[in-house]
C-alpha cells in the first residue's frame, strides 16, 4: 500500500477536527441547522490552514445520505467519495490553471446540469485570485444567481486580488493562523498514533518555523521521521531546518546586557560557521526583542507571546534587565541593519557591527553595573574635542534652551563656533551619547544641523521622525545633548529640534555613524562615492 503522508493522512474529516478556526466552524454549523447557507462563500487566509479543508466538510455536510447535517456520517458513497477526491458532484479546481475566460465559460455551462447522487453541486476554486478578470467577469452573472442546488466555495491566500464585485456576491471568512500552542498539540496527537519518539522542545521548534500553517507543520515533522535515525532529536530538526536554537538568542540576547561585545561576536562566529543564514538569524533576533516586549509588558502571557508557559517566564525573567526605551533601541538597529543588508553584498559584516554596537554602547539600566562602574567606563572612553575657530565676539552663557521664536525677536550674539565645525563633529556628538544613551543617539543620528544663530543650534529631522524629535526635547534627554555637544564644541551650545518636509543630508559617506564605525572598526577607507 503506498505511504500516505502525515499532512494527508491527518487532515481533518469533521468540523471538530478543524484546529483553531472556531467562529468559522460555529458560524457554518449554526447555517446549517437553520438552513440560511449562503450560495457562495470566499474562504481568506494563510496557507495550510484549513481551508480547502473546511470546504471539504462543508461539502460532506450537505451531501451526506443523512444531510444537511452537523456530523457527517463518513460512510455513506458520498462521504467516501468526497473524502477520495472523486466525487461528480464536488468538483475542486484549481484557479491557477483554470484562470481564463474559456475555462470559466465552460463551468458556467456545467453549472446547469443536477447533482449526479448528491443533494448539492458544491464547486469548490482554489486560489481563486489566480483567475483573470475577464475570467471573473464571465463567473458574474451565474455567481450571483446560480441554480438553488449550487454552492460555490472560492479559496485564496490573496483576498485583496479578488474583484470586488465577487466578494460582493460571497459571504466572507477569514481564517487565522494557527498558534504554537495549538500546532504543538496537533503535532503531540500524531506522535503519539504514529509511536514516533521526540521531545517537546522539537514540536516547539516545529510549530515555530511553521509560522502559523499546521500543514507546513505536519509536512516537517514528516521529514524529520525519515531524516532521524530513531528518536527525533532537537540537533536533526535544526539541522533540517537551519534554525536558530531558542537558546542562542537568549544568550546572545545576555551578552548584550552584559556589554560582552567579543563574547557576542565569537558566538555569532559559531553560528555562522554552523551554516546558519544570516538573515534568518537576524530575523530571529528581531522576533526576540520583540517577544521581550510582549513578555514585559504582559507579565509573561503566553496568548500574547504565543509560546509555550516556560519560554514565556525565561522571557519575562530576561526582560527584567532592560527597560521598554532599551527593547525598542535594539529593536530600531536590527530592523535598520536589515534594511542595510539589502544594499550591500555582506549580510555578516553589518550583523557584526550591530552587535558590537548594541553589547559596548548600551545604557545604564536595571541590571546593569554600578554607578561607579558606569563613571569609570565614561572617563575611560576616549572624547574627541574639535579647537573652535577665533572668535571676536565672546558668547553669552544661557542656563535654559532658547527657541527659534526668542531668536526671531532678539538675536543672539555670534557664536564662536561655525555651522561647519559643528557638523564636522556631530558624528562624535553622536557616537559619545551613545555610551550615555543608546537611544538618543539613535534618535539624533537621525538629525543633521542646518543652522546656528548665536548660540542656537538648529537641528532638522525629516517628517517621518516626529517621534524622534518628540522624544529629544524632554527635558532629561536635551540637557544631555547640550551638554555633550557643548564639551565637543568648547563652547555654550543651545539645541532646537524642528521637522522639515525633506531633509538634505551630507553626501559625505564618512558622515553616517555606521558607515564611520565600520571604517574604524575594519580599518578601511572611502574610494569613491555616489
Amino acid at each position: 500500500m503506498a505511504y500516505t503522508v502525515f499532512a494527508l493522512k491527518w487532515r481533518p474529516q469533521d468540523f471538530e477536527s478543524i484546529i483553531g478556526q472556531d467562529h468559522i466552524v460555529g458560524t457554518l454549523k449554526n447555517a446549517i441547522q437553520k438552513n440560511r447557507l449562503a450560495h457562495a462563500y470566499l474562504f481568506a487566509g494563510p496557507r495550510g490552514v484549513g481551508k480547502t479543508s473546511t470546504a471539504r466538510i462543508l461539502a460532506k455536510a450537505l451531501n451526506c445520505q443523512e444531510g444537511p447535517t452537523l456530523k457527517p456520517c463518513q460512510k455513506c458513497s458520498a462521504c467516501l467519495e468526497i473524502n477520495q477526491g472523486r466525487s461528480l458532484d464536488v468538483i475542486e479546481i484549481d484557479g491557477a490553471s483554470n484562470r481564463g475566460i474559456d475555462e470559466i465559460r465552460a463551468l458556467r455551462e456545467n453549472v446547469k446540469f443536477s447533482p449526479a447522487n448528491g443533494k448539492y453541486k458544491v464547486y469548490i476554486i482554489d486560489e481563486v485570485h489566480q483567475i483573470t478578470p475577464d475570467g471573473f467577469n464571465a463567473l458574474l452573472k451565474t455567481l450571483e444567481e446560480p441554480p438553488e442546488f449550487v454552492k460555490f466555495i472560492f479559496a485564496t491566500t490573496h483576498p485583496q486580488k479578488v474583484i470586488p464585485t465577487i466578494i460582493s456576491r460571497c459571504q466572507r471568512m477569514d481564517f487565522r493562523r494557527i498558534t504554537v500552542i495549538e500546532i504543538i498539540s496537533v503535532l503531540e496527537k500524531i506522535a503519539r498514533q504514529e509511536n514516533i519518539q521526540i521531545d517537546k522542545e522539537v514540536l516547539f521548534a516545529i510549530a515555530k518555523s511553521s509560522d502559523g500553517s499546521l500543514r507546513d507543520a505536519e509536512s516537517i515533522l514528516d521529514q524529520l521521521v525519515s531524516f532521524s535515525q530513531g528518536k527525533v532529536s532537537l540537533k536533526d530538526t535544526i539541522a533540517v531546518l537551519g534554525m536558530v536554537e531558542q537558546d542562542v538568542l537568549f544568550s546572545i540576547t545576555d551578552m548584550i546586557i552584559q556589554k560582552d561585545p567579543a563574547r557576542a561576536l565569537r558566538l555569532f562566529n559559531d553560528i555562522i560557521d554552523d551554516g546558519k543564514d544570516p538573515g534568518v538569524f537576524l530575523v530571529n533576533l528581531i522576533e526576540h526583542f520583540r517577544n521581550l516586549m510582549v513578555a514585559k509588558v504582559s507579565k509573561a502571557d503566553a496568548k500574547l507571546v504565543d509560546l509555550p508557559q516556560e519560554v514565556c517566564d525565561r522571557l519575562f525573567k530576561q526582560s527584567q534587565l532592560l527597560n521598554l526605551e532599551e527593547i525598542f533601541t535594539a529593536f530600531n538597529i536590527l530592523v535598520a541593519t536589515q534594511e542595510i543588508t539589502k544594499r550591500l553584498d555582506s549580510q555578516r559584516i553589518p550583523l557584526e557591527i550591530s552587535l558590537v554596537r548594541l553589547a559596548y554602547s548600551r545604557p545604564q539600566g536595571r541590571g546593569l553595573a554600578s554607578d561607579s562602574q558606569s563613571q569609570k567606563n565614561k572617563m575611560d572612553s576616549p572624547v574627541v574635542r574639535v579647537e573652535p575657530k577665533p572668535a571676536t565676539v565672546a558668547v553669552e552663557k544661557k542656563d535654559k534652551p532658547v527657541n527659534e521664536e526668542i531668536v526671531k525677536d532678539s538675536p543672539l550674539q555670534a557664536s564662536t563656533i561655525s555651522l561647519e565645525s559643528v557638523k564636522n563633529v556631530w558624528g562624535n556628538i553622536v557616537d559619545n551619547l551613545a555610551k550615555v544613551k543608546m537611544s538618543v543617539s539613535t534618535y539624533l543620528s537621525e538629525g543633521e544641523p542646518t543652522k546656528i544663530q548665536g548660540n542656537l543650534v538648529t537641528v532638522a529631522f525629516p517628517k517621518t521622525c516626529s517621534l524622534h524629535k518628540e522624544s529629544l526635547d524632554k527635558k532629561e534627554n536635551k540637557a544631555m545633548i547640550e551638554k555633550t555637544a557643548s564639551e565637543l564644541c568648547n563652547t555654550d551650545l543651545r539645541l532646537n529640534f524642528i521637522l522639515v518636509a525633506e531633509l538634505k543630508r551630507d553626501t559625505d559617506a564618512r558622515s553616517n555613524p555606521f558607515i564611520r564605525s565600520a571604517i574604524e572598526m575594519f580599518g578601511g577607507r572611502v574610494i569613491r562615492e555616489g
